[in-house]
């Protein structure tokens, strides 16, 4: 359970101008490797670019790590810090400090906080998106990407990001860099989801010829995997993550449950439809097919599931119920994010 920061009316009134003010200032800083919460920019556009990094540059290894408990370790005095590289006035910084330091109130008592953004405010994102702005993207751009010799890529999404590496040593090198960097800014790598594995084309073909298979990594709720076009050669190919999956059909069904008896069918019926739509806006990018048809049968299952434990007696079989769906159709699967890029020439890289 992740403590909620729910500001009152005034707060959010506010918090929504000082974002303003910081978004402002801040946006001119942030780098190009920089997707969530960001004007004009989304997970779409982050895998976008994974996709074309990995397609048409000489990728060999992917380092896939995740922060641990990322805002609510996030060090309220570095925090501070990072602002006033570009911030002055102290009536600002003072107000971001409060909201900083409001703490929680569980079961009628208060808690202090000195560490942590609170989950639910509106500055939190972009708060966080400047803390790693310092902490990760620039020490990224200025101090390791001057070290290597071969190709590196960073691609993040708030504090979940991949780095795309031409060299294993340099793969490596940059964990233990990256490790001792983010303790020093009182963070650390969450270690049951953090891996370096190889990946990209080279690695699929030596994989081929050897018989053996490669790792996959999960990212922005996919998972990423090195596969082929009809022709043979190499391409990425992307499906909805099963952690994802499971979370949301368990979703599904338990909404379906509790509206079952809240509302007419007729009405919950439409939602219905809006939630499947909203699912497919997202997971619906290119080679993801399969997985949205996949939920597009267990809505269905569901929904008649639900329907017939609406009372003892059940209100439709199959039949009567596939006659609901020709009049009350649930939208198809559609593919709305066209994902794809095509390398140049083969071993060119190599």
């Amino acid at each position: 359970m992740r403590p909620l920061g729910i500001p009152t009316v005034e707060d959010k009134i506010v918090q929504m101008g000082v974002a303003k003010i910081l978004e402002a200032i801040f946006e001119v800083d942030f780098l190009d490797v920089s997707f969530g919460f960001r004007p004009k920019r989304s997970c779409h556009n982050a895998l976008d670019v994974l996709d074309k990094t990995i397609m048409t540059k000489p990728v060999n290894y992917i380092v896939d790590m995740d922060i641990e408990k990322f805002f609510e370790a996030i060090d309220h005095k570095w925090l501070m810090k990072c602002l006033k590289q570009r911030i002055e006035d102290t009536t600002i910084l003072a107000i971001i400090s409060r909201m900083l330091k409001a703490g929680i109130v569980e079961e009628g008592k208060y808690i202090k906080q000195d560490k942590g953004t609170p989950q639910g405010a509106i500055l939190s994102p972009l708060l966080a998106n400047i803390y790693l702005h310092f902490v990760l993207d620039l020490w990224f751009e200025k101090v390791i990407a001057k070290r290597l010799k071969g190709f590196a890529k960073l691609i993040r999404y708030c504090d979940d990001f991949v780095a795309a590496f031409q060299s294993e040593s340099e793969a490596k090198a940059f964990v233990s860099l990256l490790r001792n960097r983010l303790s020093k800014f009182g963070l650390k790598v969450k270690e049951g989801k953090s891996q370096t594995i190889a990946f990209g084309r080279y690695a699929w073909y030596k994989a081929q010829k050897e018989g053996t298979k490669l790792k996959t990594f999960d990212f922005l709720g996919f998972t990423h995997y090195c596969t082929e076009i009809r022709k043979g050669k190499f391409k990425l190919g992307r499906k909805t993550a099963k952690s994802k999956f499971r979370q949301k059909a368990k979703e599904l069904n338990q909404w379906l449950k509790k509206i079952r008896n809240l509302v007419k069918l007729k009405q919950w019926w439409k939602v219905l439809v809006v939630k499947l739509l909203g699912h497919y806006r997202y997971y619906g990018i290119s080679g993801n097919y399969r997985e949205l048809k996949k939920y597009y049968k267990l809505a269905i299952k569901l929904a008649l599931k639900w329907i017939n434990r609406r009372s003892q007696k059940k209100s439709y079989n199959w039949a009567q119920y596939s006659r609901y769906l020709k009049y009350n159709p649930l939208p198809e699967p559609k593919i709305y994010h066209l994902i794809y890029a095509l390398s140049s020439s083969e071993g060119m890289y190599y």
